[in-house]
């Protein structure tokens, strides 16, 4: 994949984030955070160059470029924190203000036409046939008009984080799920499996929040 805009753009958008919570949730000093975090930058542009080119079509860019920030840090600590911290830590350095913001903005859009279009356009692409580093997914619509299902079967996140010996660490990036659909603040997020615990496939399930 070429290092590009939206590669370096990721990069600078959550650095501060990441290093900053070495500090704040893994207890590591300041001078340790920013050794880790040079050496982390490196490892990030490593990882990015060898995965191949994403489909123009293919959402699922951004979310292999934070596996592969999360990646870069874990790789670089010189002991590794166990899940639960890497799920706090992973939680906070990626829901920054602007994540909050733009978690809130997709939350209004949620359920509309364009959105329900972008979910069938998503499953008919079927990127992970020919990317390995995508997914592939259907999209469920709830019988009862509630909400819908991406359900997956294929995981680009599970695939690279296989290759980089860190597949204990998959459900610290699958507990993001339920975070953004709560700062979304219009639906209650649903899972039943996951690919990286074993299961068939991941359903990600979106249930429209009752007003009260």
């Amino acid at each position: 994949m070429k290092y590009g805009l939206k590669e370096n753009g990721m990069w600078l958008l959550f650095e501060k984030s990441f290093r900053d919570n070495l500090i704040s949730v893994l207890g590591f000093d300041k001078n340790e955070a920013g050794e880790i975090t040079v050496k982390s930058k490196r490892k990030y542009r490593e990882i990015v160059d060898k995965l191949p080119e994403f489909e123009k079509v293919d959402r699922f860019k951004v979310n292999i470029l934070s596996c592969a920030m999360f990646a870069a840090f874990i790789l670089n600590m010189k002991e590794r924190p166990s899940v639960e911290k890497l799920t706090e830590y992973y939680e906070k350095a990626m829901m920054t203000e602007t994540m909050k913001w733009f978690c809130r903005v997709a939350g209004k859009n949620k359920f509309t036409d364009n959105d329900i279009e972008g979910m069938k356009k998503t499953a008919r692409l079927n990127a992970a046939d020919r990317n390995p580093y995508s997914w592939n997914m259907e999209y469920l619509p709830y019988k009862d008009g509630s909400g819908y299902e991406a359900r997956f079967f294929r995981c680009g996140i599970c695939t690279l984080m296989k290759e980089l010996g860190l597949s204990e660490a998959v459900p610290a990036m699958c507990h993001l799920d339920y975070v953004m659909s709560a700062a979304g603040g219009v639906t209650d997020f649903i899972r039943e499996y996951t690919l990286a615990s074993g299961g068939p496939y991941c359903d990600c399930g979106y249930k429209k929040k009752v007003k009260k």
